[in-house]
């Protein structure tokens, strides 16, 4: 992703690296929401990013970038429950719109369809920055996508995974207000929302798989 946009096979290659990340990280994301949530949110996400690459095979999901996302966007609506699995369809679906019917994926467009699917995730979800969700990831990422102005998706990716992790490590010191663990009381502290974790892997994997989440949730 060197150049001035992602096409279609490099958005497939994105995501199907996301795909192995959530393989790879799945036993970890298990264990942080049987801390903080329901215990669901590994196998739910494994289950998106299972059933989107069936659909990325489909003609729509090779139809460049927009079909590509949309493709995601689908099975996260359409084909998961939980909680958090409508939420990345919507974060998906903007990106996908905003991606439009051209051949290319330019960072402009990333970071509309971000700050459109942080919009819609705060409108259905009625969470706001510090309440301990993936919101918490999402917000710096956007705001990262949108500060990279006219630079390459690449490196405007990249700047977005590093404001998503940041996010994830300060969830872990939030007192949740939204969600199961807003139950958990001091049970949920010091541990990293699950939700805001799959937000960085996402972001994370435009440039390679993440195999552990490990020196993410402890970098400095």
């Amino acid at each position: 992703m060197t150049s001035a946009a992602i096409d279609g096979t490099q958005t497939r290659e994105w995501l199907d690296r996301f795909a192995e990340s959530v393989y790879a990280t799945q036993a970890e994301l298990t264990a942080l929401d049987q801390q903080a949530g329901d215990g669901d949110f590994g196998t739910n996400l494994a289950a998106g990013v299972r059933a989107a690459r069936r659909l990325l095979d489909t003609e729509e999901g090779r139809s460049g970038p927009a079909g590509a996302l949309g493709a995601l966007a689908s099975a996260f609506l359409d084909e998961i429950g939980g909680t958090s699995g409508p939420l990345f369809g919507l974060l998906f679906q903007a990106l996908s719109r905003a991606a439009g019917p051209g051949p290319g994926l330019r960072t402009g467009a990333l970071a509309e369809g971000a700050a459109e699917g942080l919009a819609a995730i705060r409108r259905v979800g009625d969470a706001a920055p510090g309440d301990k969700t993936l919101v918490d990831a999402l917000a710096p990422a956007a705001e990262a996508l949108r500060a990279a102005g006219g630079a390459p998706p690449a490196e405007a990716l990249a700047s977005a995974a590093d404001g998503a992790w940041l996010g994830v490590r300060e969830t872990a010191s939030l007192s949740a207000r939204m969600g199961r663990a807003s139950y958990l009381g001091e049970r949920a502290t010091g541990v990293p929302d699950p939700g805001a974790v799959g937000i960085a892997l996402f972001f994370a994997s435009s440039a390679g798989t993440v195999h552990t989440l490990g020196p993410e949730l402890t970098a400095g």
